[in-house]
């Protein structure tokens, strides 16, 4: 066998899945490190093996393609591959468990799953792992996590029966679960709504977004790292798998998910909590380039989708330092820290650097070609005009976010906490993340290889069709410029609300949607239970009926006829075959009886109706 074909026979999501069932046997320290190694193995994989398609066979007698190498899957496996390896040193060095890590390195291998698959078929079913894997690796902090864990499975399950649904609609159109066969992305029509709602839950449109600020702060420290950086992203690629071509709908969701997210951020007390609100923010950039369907907003997209990973989990990573030391999660109780945690406080400032695009890191590259993509001055249309603006806005909200989050924390009053930085573990993880945020926004030394990366583009030139082809310029006087003024309008747009702002305490208008749901589900089981017990009262009471009947015809026609008007009245001299005893018989209908009748009365009724 050839290195070549030993390399397409290394299935990255096995490979993952393997180290997660030996942590949970082997001692802490080799588990971790064998934990580390296979997501180094999957980055390695991920740049070796050629590009093209491997693993094609049947599942459930279905033609699938389980294992597809292109720039899309390359890049989003490289980002969790690279932060997965950290996100377990970071886990052994903030006391996380083996069990937990074998859940999250289960949850990261179903996320492969999904980046790797070729067909629907094969990505929905590793869609669904990854809901319960994440769902159980929420569940293991035990407290209040397992009650937000139990209603994030209810939105993922949701949300995972409206993309199956999609899936099977597609099917129905198509003849085929295979990308690209007989339709371009997901079917259009009904299977195209089923699988925009569907993947909305995940990649929190607004309305279908109260899942992840009410999950993400529950669990370990830990295990929110891993949760920062997957389920949101790796649905962000799906996105583009189903809608390749972009919809304007979806370009102006992402815009308004930019200003949400952001908006809602500034309100939290909760330091996980805000970083959850602006995983939907940034989403919004992911999403509006993916709806705007251009090389260059596809690009920015998955550009964006890739530094997301890297400096939101450096943010969780920070503040998970700060809640290890302090116990403490509201940020309004913090301050001073960086006296007592200089580490700390640099680590969390390479991260809120870099979220918020401040030239020289990696989301300036990123979020200036989604932004580039949405104005009319560079290559977006007129009907494009306005989105520019929403992301614009809610780029000055991530930036007071931050603003915010870092001064409250570490640099409002004197330090009421006697306690020591980051363990040498945390460190480890937090620097290698930001090094990699600044070297991949350096002028002229890291954003051309990064950009290489990224689809449709080469180097620094994006193509848009052939001969039709157009430079990258982060660094040009239009984009400093820019940048300058969203830096000042911030600081002077926090130095103005700072006050007023720590006074309010604004729910999400949407958490209306947890109670709703339970409602909801409450009022179905209900009506569920009711109905089959009162379709086994009536079965019963027939077959109680009918035995007693059978035992006692003279009486049963003696009561007939004395109902009816004109008739003989009962016959008093007539005894009764039994005595008229009742029946002795103790009956209860199966479920499956109840499932019969029912069926057989809707069988009648669509009869008559037809």
């Amino acid at each position: 066998m050839s290195e070549l074909e030993a390399l397409t026979m290394a299935y990255p999501p096995l490979i993952v899945l393997a180290a997660a069932l030996l942590v949970v046997v082997l001692p802490r320290l080799v588990g971790f490190t064998l934990g580390t190694l296979s997501l180094v193995a999957v980055m390695a994989l991920a740049v070796l093996t050629p590009q093209g398609e491997y693993g094609g066979g049947t599942f459930l007698g279905f033609e699938v393609q389980a294992y597809v190498v292109d720039d899309f899957s390359v890049l989003v496996a490289l980002g969790l591959g690279f932060l997965g390896a950290l996100a377990v040193v970071y886990a052994y060095s903030s006391d996380g468990s083996r069990v937990m890590t074998a859940f999250a390195l289960s949850y990261v291998a179903s996320a492969l799953a999904v980046i790797f698959a070729g067909d629907w078929l094969t990505m929905v079913f590793a869609w669904e792992v990854m809901a319960i894997t994440s769902t159980l690796l929420v569940w293991h902090h035990g407290g209040d996590a397992v009650r937000a864990g139990y209603r994030y499975a209810l939105a993922h399950g949701i949300g995972g029966s409206l993309m199956l649904l999609a899936v099977v609609t597609h099917y129905v159109q198509t003849d085929s679960f295979l990308y690209g066969v007989g339709a371009d992305g997901i079917a259009t029509g009904l299977p195209a709504v089923l699988a925009a709602l569907g993947i909305g839950v995940n990649v929190a449109f607004i309305g279908l977004h109260t899942w992840l600020p009410d999950t993400y702060p529950t669990p370990h420290i830990a295990a929110s790292v891993f949760l920062a950086a997957t389920t949101t992203k790796t649905s962000a690629l799906i996105l583009f798998r189903a809608f390749p071509e972009g919809h304007l709908y979806l370009a102006y969701m992402g815009g308004l998910m930019s200003i949400w997210g952001a908006g809602f951020a500034l309100l939290q007390h909760d330091m996980r909590a805000l970083l959850s609100y602006h995983i939907q923010a940034q989403l919004g950039y992911m999403v509006a380039g993916i709806g705007i369907g251009s090389a260059i907003g596809i690009a920015g997209a998955m550009g964006h989708l890739f530094n997301n990973v890297l400096y939101k989990s450096l943010l969780f990573m920070a503040v998970g330092v700060v809640i290890y030391r302090t116990g403490e999660n509201d940020l309004y109780k913090l301050g001073g820290l960086w006296r007592v945690m200089p580490l700390t406080a640099i680590a969390f400032a390479l991260g809120a650097l870099s979220i918020t695009a401040v030239p020289g890191f990696n989301g300036f590259i990123s979020k200036g070609m989604v932004l580039d993509a949405a104005n009319p001055d560079y290559y977006g249309g007129p009907e494009y005009q306005a989105l520019y603006w929403l992301l614009f806005i809610g780029a000055i909200g991530t930036f007071l976010s931050f603003i915010k989050l870092g001064y409250y924390v570490f640099l409002h009053g004197p330090s009421e906490y006697e306690v020591r930085d980051a363990k040498t573990g945390q460190n480890v993880a937090m620097f290698s993340i930001g090094g990699a945020c600044v070297l991949l926004g350096l002028p002229a030394i890291g954003w051309p290889v990064f950009t290489d990366l990224l689809p449709f583009v080469d180097g620094v030139t994006v193509t848009h069709a052939p001969g039709d082809e157009s430079g990258l310029t982060p660094y040009s006087a239009g984009h400093l410029t820019d940048a300058v003024i969203l830096i000042v309008v911030s600081v002077v747009g926090f130095k103005l609300i700072r006050k007023p702002l720590s006074k309010l305490d604004l729910g999400d208008p949407t958490t209306i949607v947890n109670p709703a749901s339970f409602s909801l589900g409450r009022g179905t089981m209900l009506a569920v239970t009711e109905t089959y017990r009162a379709v086994d009262a009536a079965a019963v009471g027939f077959v109680r009926t009918c035995y007693w009947v059978g035992n006692n015809p003279a009486l049963a026609v003696d009561r007939v006829a004395s109902k009816v008007p004109g008739g003989f009245g009962p016959n008093q001299n007539r005894r009764a075959a039994n005595g008229g005893r009742p029946s002795t018989l103790h009956l209860r209908a199966t479920i499956g009886l109840t499932v019969l009748l029912i069926t057989l009365v809707l069988t009648v009724v669509l009869w008559l109706l037809v």
